[in-house]
């Protein structure tokens, strides 16, 4: 179980590392939104997200609430299959947000 950070690569490219789980979330993960105002589009690479539940979705709506509401363009990369998983369940997963590393990898062969 670890923590969540939120670590700025920089041209709008953050890395969320850790645990997207209820057991992981505290009050200023929840209220982490100040990465979404950063710049006007944003990427959150999903790469290092060990583990995913409910309450990781959860707060990647708020994020996606928030983020539209500030009038952000925000895509999640690199999304962990326990989060794709649950997206679908909900009826999230063609959410325009979501980008498949299938999709990145048919991007990067487009551009090579």
């Amino acid at each position: 179980m670890s923590v969540v950070n939120i670590v700025n690569e920089g041209s709008g490219r953050f890395i969320v590392d850790g645990d997207l789980t209820f057991s992981t979330m505290d009050k200023k993960t929840v209220s982490s939104f100040a990465f979404l105002t950063a710049t006007k589009q944003i990427n959150l690479d999903l790469s290092k997200v060990g583990n995913a539940d409910s309450a990781g979705l959860a707060l990647i709506l708020e994020w996606i609430k928030h983020a539209r509401s500030k009038r952000v363009q925000l895509r999640f990369i690199n999304m962990p299959v326990q989060l794709v998983n649950l997206a679908k369940l909900s009826g999230l997963d063609n959410m325009s947000y979501f980008v498949s590393d299938a999709s990145n990898q048919a991007d990067n062969n487009k551009s090579a």
